[in-house]
């Protein structure tokens, strides 16, 4: 099977968010399955220099512009990367899709939407050196168009759209549409059109032959008012094209056994060398107290509500009755990142905090804390859970999406039967936060029930090998 695996992102070439993540380490895993995958992103700036010896695969036109196409492959590596090159519109300052400042790119709609036709393009065998996928897999609202321009090719490969954030509709005004030289009669109910607005994930939506999200619990929560964001009607139409496949981890990248960015390495036999050495690391790094005792709880991510950001500003009153550390790694909203400088300031010691993203001290933080909390409102998925239990750190979570499809809850019977792996709690509110990691607290606390946590976080299976035969199936089917 030959599969064309078009993103926005994926490490290590770029990264905002999990999507990269899964961009990294899926194509991968497919590959060893058999499939033969090429994998294609916009060439950002800085991105054509991590591949070995690039070559010019073709060019293509797209609306009155000429795009490059770059094939390459990473060091170590023998996946192929397509780059679709045209500096003007990628090779800029910022994140993907944010300038410096973080404020959105005023053209994304234009950026994504010559993306997404390019990839159209090479998807039907145009300057792709005579390579024609089976299927294209596409990700998020950048890559929505992609679906739909295939729409109008007979033959043309088999689509599947999957969904990471449903909250990102990549939403944009009517003369987006317009000035994309889109089809006319793709502005409407059964089209793009999205409450005046166009969606370009709707067009994912609408014109894919199968949709995933990166969990099961989340396929169902979006049908539903409550996580739909608009879309549960549309969704709940087309339910039966509709499943959740959960998300993988690179166990390479994140094993604590071989980490490069740790102090010390450890595995399920020596883990308290290794997390000691880590956590005093992390103490020293983020300006905590240098306190044996304290339990540390760590935090990584984008500093945004749905995150669940507030909601620990709200509990931290309770939160520092407990004999807590809190460590912090993210940014984001900046009404956010300015309270928690705050807190920091007024509890030194008790609360590091780096704003910014910082690999190494991602993982330091998975190595060292001895709680994760993630409260999140929802979450499609989330890795930090997966990566804390592999990491023998216990995952305090909110139930929802690929949280409670990942963190098995301690309560007495499977704490009993050892499976229990973290803390989960059901109220997304400052006094849900407060009263899960006091369970967190007493639990880690606890020798017995905390080696029972550990052992069990780190025994648990969260490759991409299951995902990979699950997508392969859907891909065959679809």
């Amino acid at each position: 099977m030959k599969l064309l695996f078009a993103a926005s992102e994926a490490l290590p070439l770029a990264k905002t968010g999990g999507l990269a993540d899964v961009a990294g380490a899926l194509p991968g895993a497919l590959a060893a399955l058999g499939v033969d995958v090429r994998v294609v992103l916009p060439a950002y700036r800085g991105t054509l220099e991590k591949l070995v010896d690039p070559v010019r695969l073709g060019e293509l036109e797209v609306r009155g512009q000429r795009f490059t196409v770059w094939s390459g492959c990473l060091p170590g590596s023998k996946l192929v990367h397509w780059l679709i090159d045209y500096p003007w519109l990628y090779a800029r300052d910022g994140d993907p899709y944010h300038d410096p400042q973080h404020r959105p790119w005023n053209d994304n709609a234009w950026r994504y939407g010559c993306f997404s036709e390019a990839v159209a393009r090479l998807a039907m065998g145009e300057a792709s050196g005579g390579w024609k996928p089976d299927v294209v897999h596409c990700h998020d609202w950048q890559t929505g168009l992609v679906p739909a321009w295939l729409r109008l090719r007979d033959p043309a490969p088999r689509c599947l759209f999957t969904i990471h954030n449903l909250a990102y509709g990549g939403l944009f005004p009517r003369a987006q549409f317009t000035a994309l030289g889109l089809p006319p009669g793709w502005w409407s109910l059964d089209g793009l059109e999205f409450h005046g607005q166009m969606s370009m994930l709707k067009a994912g939506l609408v014109f894919s032959d199968a949709i995933t999200t990166v969990s099961p619990t989340y396929a169902q929560e979006i049908r539903t008012p409550a996580f739909g964001c608009g879309f549960e009607g549309l969704l709940e139409h087309l339910s039966p094209r509709l499943s959740g496949i959960l998300n993988g981890i690179d166990e390479q990248f994140w094993n604590p056994a071989s980490d490069p960015h740790l102090v010390q390495t450890y595995n399920a036999g020596n883990f308290r060398v290794g997390k000691l050495a880590n956590r005093r690391a992390i103490q020293q790094e983020l300006g905590l107290a240098p306190d044996d005792d304290a339990v540390i709880v760590g935090m990584v991510g984008r500093l945004t509500d749905q995150k669940g950001f507030d909601l620990v500003l709200a509990a931290l009153p309770e939160l520092l009755k407990l004999p807590i550390q809190l460590a912090v790694l993210g940014s984001g909203d900046k009404l956010l990142e300015g309270a928690l400088a705050r807190e920091a300031l007024q509890a030194p010691g008790r609360i590091g905090l780096k704003l910014g993203f910082d690999e190494g001290l991602a993982h330091r933080i998975e190595a060292g804390a001895d709680l994760f909390l993630m409260p999140s409102r929802f979450e499609p998925c989330g890795l930090n859970q997966m990566y804390s239990q592999r990491y023998g750190t216990v995952p305090v979570v909110h139930r929802t999406g690929g949280l409670a499809d990942t963190v098995v809850d301690a309560t007495p019977r499977t704490l009993k039967n050892g499976t229990a792996t973290g803390v989960v709690f059901e109220d997304p509110d400052a006094g849900g936060v407060a009263w899960a990691v006091t369970r967190g607290v007493e639990l880690v606390r606890d020798p017995k029930a905390a080696l029972s946590l550990i052992h069990a976080g780190m025994s648990r299976d969260f490759g991409w090998q299951t995902a990979a035969r699950q997508y392969l199936a859907l891909y065959a089917a679809s």
